[in-house]
């Protein structure tokens, strides 16, 4: 749900020229963004280049880690910072990621952790965390100069792995924490629970325990419906499961989810946003529930969910006219 608005007095937002950007820059007290970048493409270089100028023009100050500032051709007042973690983002008022998904989810944890809000700049292939494309990148500063976003929450997973009834390993997940195999030549033997009552016991490559946000990501993929970001739900997919009944369930937000590795199988891993991962010895207990700190997305655009569904896996809509007026 959108649950803060920002907004300037600004002109219409898009594409403007460094002359209109600079008449919009006007006075106020000190701002600093965070940035993270792909350092790896040039493509990302060449906009982590223009934001950062395009921000500085306007007196906005531009935050970096060092290791990632290395890389990049940046003005000398550009601010280092050496330790990644949440007080990297201390006084920010935004996290602006250039990048694809995995670079997203990286900003996700700062965003997580210091709960300034992230605004994804999309430089890989769907990039459905991102709010706005490469060739959007004026727009971009123009909206962070006049404060013209929204800021959502997004649902996270608090997930919890017990061994011999002892627990092992925290973690949190955005999209999804998955448990899978970890060999390749073994299935996994599993059995999943709702709400502390057993499912189906099954045998296969995993199952995935998804948010609403999840849905078009790794849950997609494994067969999973997709579901829309407002919607409060938790989500559990099994992973090409041998099974009569496998099949994708959807459950209320309040309710707990759990995938026990069965003591006769070989050992799994569980993989939390497909960035930590943690070995499960057989018996081990994954258990995932809603999580108690929220991700806050920036959001420059009204468009629909539905509306972003098929611009980002490009869907046929033709012969489409509408509901009659």
């Amino acid at each position: 749900m959108t649950t803060k608005t920002e907004s300037g007095t600004g002109s219409e937002a898009g594409t403007a020229s460094e002359a209109g950007r600079d008449a919009r820059c006007g006075p106020g007290g000190a701002r600093t963004v965070f940035l993270l970048a792909h350092t790896g493409r040039p493509a990302a270089i060449r906009s982590a280049e223009r934001v950062v100028k395009g921000l500085l023009r306007c007196g906005i100050g531009v935050r970096l880690l060092a290791e990632e500032a290395a890389d990049l051709p940046l003005p000398a007042e550009v601010e280092h910072v050496t330790e990644p973690g949440p007080e990297s983002v201390e006084g920010c008022e935004l996290i602006v990621v250039l990048g694809g998904d995995g670079t997203l989810l990286r900003g996700a944890e700062f965003a997580r952790a210091s709960g300034v809000p992230l605004l994804g700049v999309n430089l890989g292939r769907v990039g459905f965390l991102a709010e706005a494309e490469r060739d959007d990148l004026d727009k971009v500063v123009d909206r962070v100069v006049t404060r013209e976003y929204e800021v959502e929450e997004r649902m996270t997973l608090d997930v919890l792995v017990r061994n011999d009834g002892h627990i092992v390993h925290t973690d949190w997940a955005l999209n999804e924490a998955s448990v899978e195999k970890a060999s390749r030549e073994r299935l996994l033997e599993v059995v999943t629970e709702v709400d502390g009552r057993p499912v189906s016991r099954f045998g296969g490559d995993g199952v995935v325990c998804a948010t609403p946000t999840g849905s078009t990501a790794y849950a997609f993929s494994a067969g999973g419906p997709v579901v829309w970001p407002e919607v409060e739900a938790l989500l559990m997919v099994p992973i090409s499961a041998h099974a009569l009944f496998a099949k994708p369930l959807v459950t209320s937000p309040r309710s707990v989810l759990a995938v026990e590795v069965q003591p006769k199988t070989p050992h799994g891993v569980l993989w939390c946003d497909g960035r930590r991962t943690v070995e499960l010895p057989a018996g081990a207990r994954v258990e995932v529930r809603r999580g108690a700190v929220p991700v806050r997305l920036a959001r420059l655009h009204h468009a629909s969910f539905t509306d972003r569904l098929v611009a980002k896996f490009a869907l046929p809509v033709a012969g489409w006219r509408g509901a009659p007026q």
